[in-house]
């Protein structure tokens, strides 16, 4: 389990910041190697005297949205309670902890053993099953209703407690994340037991259906054998942190980045010359840059394109397409506010998870 934090500010005005690294430096603030986690009242008192000395030190301005003495009374607060904590509770203490410095880079990495095989996305209508085990695969597309006899409202309330939610696309974004996570859903006292969950859906048809959903071994859902809708999507057909597809039908061509970080046996550079090589063989009429799902990394491994498409035919009104969303985060943001700057693109989507001014060379503090 770790704890990530800003060593210093990224305001997106300063342009040059688009160079920044983030290095990521992996920590345990306690070793945990089963699924049965136990904790004593010592190993709480020492992660939280840990993160009560470290957090201001390490941090760039930790108490930017809350002083000191606020900081250390939440932590006391956590101490006083300790005795009556499992790691559940624990756990959901110190993502509070962490809300409550506003600071949408700094949080709590657990090294989750456990998952539930269900994926949901927000609507406005609300919340909806888009991938599930395919012995409930009937239930894709159905609406969620409640969790353990928790209507679908409360257990909003309850994450709201867990999860930074003044921008709503940042909270719905890690809403989703989180929703299966049953060591979170027992923290936050929505479900008794981490091996199972109670889930009630609605259908088209206006019916209910009950389903006791298992855990099972994984700390992602995305990365089980789910029954997925969706799947034809464009944006779903490859998989890796940037690839392209050249449409002659429709004569676009359409870029997916869906992570600021160069991929081992793929670098970039090789990658941004097989695409320009792509345009100057196919002359599109469009190029489509979709960020939808980017939550970031190193803002700087996109330069290379940046530069080149800024010297292309393509810079121009209604030729060059960008594509963000509600899980477009830190460094994607600052490349879609470089591009939206610099070149002549037309944004489209949604808004954004991350802010706009934010903050840059994330680490992770290690206590073990």
């Amino acid at each position: 389990m770790g704890a990530t934090f800003p060593q210093k500010p990224c305001l997106l005005e300063n342009l040059n910041m688009k160079r920044t690294i983030l290095p990521i430096l992996f920590f345990a603030l306690c070793s945990f190697g089963s699924w049965a986690q136990s904790l004593s009242k010592e190993d709480f008192v020492q992660d939280l005297e840990f993160l009560k000395k470290t957090l201001p030190e390490k941090h760039t301005n930790l108490f930017a949205k809350i002083d000191r003495a606020q900081f250390e009374n939440k932590v006391d607060q956590i101490l006083m309670r300790s005795n009556s904590l499992d790691w559940d509770r624990f756990i959901a203490e110190l993502f509070k902890l962490t809300v409550s410095i506003g600071d949408e880079h700094t949080f709590i990495e657990v090294d989750f053993t456990k998952t539930l095989p269900i994926q949901f996305e927000v609507f406005k209508e609300g919340l909806f099953v888009t991938g599930i085990d395919s012995a409930h695969s009937s239930l894709l597309n159905s609406k969620l209703e409640s969790i353990n006899g928790h209507p679908v409202s409360e257990v909003v309330t309850r994450f709201k407690e867990i999860i930074l939610h003044e921008n709503p696309s940042y909270f719905n974004d890690h809403l989703v994340h989180h929703l299966n996570n049953p060591v979170l859903l027992k923290g936050l006292g929505l479900i008794d037991d981490v091996s199972k969950a109670i889930f009630v859906f609605s259908t088209n048809k206006e019916q209910t259906t009950k389903i006791s959903l298992a855990s099972v071994a994984g700390n992602n859902a995305a990365k089980l054998p789910l029954v997925r809708s969706g799947q034809s999507l464009l944006s779903k057909k490859k998989a890796g942190n940037y690839w392209f597809e050249y449409s002659a039908d429709k004569k676009i061509l359409y870029f997916n980045y869906s992570q600021c970080r160069e991929m081992p046996n793929y670098p970039f550079a090789k990658f941004n010359d097989e695409l320009f090589a792509s345009i100057n063989e196919h002359k599109p009429e469009k190029i489509v840059l979709d960020l939808r799902y980017n939550s970031g990394g190193n803002s700087g491994i996109l330069e290379p394109f940046t530069e080149q498409i800024k010297q292309s035919y393509l810079n121009q009104k209604n030729k060059f397409f960008v594509l963000i969303g509600k899980t477009t985060f830190s460094s994607a943001v600052m490349n879609a506010v470089d591009l939206k700057r610099n070149l002549n693109i037309t944004l489209i989507g949604q808004p954004s998870a991350g802010l706009i001014n934010g903050y840059g060379e994330v680490l992770s503090l290690i206590h073990i």
